[in-house]
């Protein structure tokens, strides 16, 4: 007996339909814990929170907060929060940085310019 094409095509894309079906699953249940990006996050969150930690207090406070919640995420094994959310505390950290290193230099070029306007002073005077 012979089947009818349509049910013929079925069975030969069936097999297919369920490796691919197979292979998807695996590739999202396969994500690997971003230990590195912790690791990266941490060090950043680390390297701000010395001299930037009072220039940039609130960006650190969110790195720090964020760095926390992925090491969570991570204990949980809920992967992708985690690394969204290292890379997030990475972002934060350098955001902090870049803030303190500005202070800095309006702080400097504050200096610099009340130094020159001494020196025109003491030009003016002479």
């Amino acid at each position: 007996m012979r089947l009818p094409p349509t049910t013929g095509a079925l069975h030969r894309l069936l097999p297919a339909a369920a490796l691919g079906a197979l292979l998807l699953a695996a590739g999202c249940a396969s994500e690997p814990a971003p230990r590195e990006q912790l690791a990266v996050s941490r060090a950043a969150v680390e390297r701000v929170s010395g001299p930037a930690a009072a220039e940039a207090a609130d960006d650190v406070a969110n790195a720090r907060d964020k760095l926390a919640r992925a090491n969570a995420a991570l204990a949980k094994k809920d992967f992708p929060l985690a690394r969204q959310l290292a890379e997030q505390a990475e972002a934060d950290a350098a955001l902090a940085d870049a803030k303190a290193r500005s202070e800095r230099s309006s702080e400097a070029l504050g200096e610099v310019r009340k130094s020159l306007q001494m020196l025109r002073a003491e030009l003016a005077k002479s």
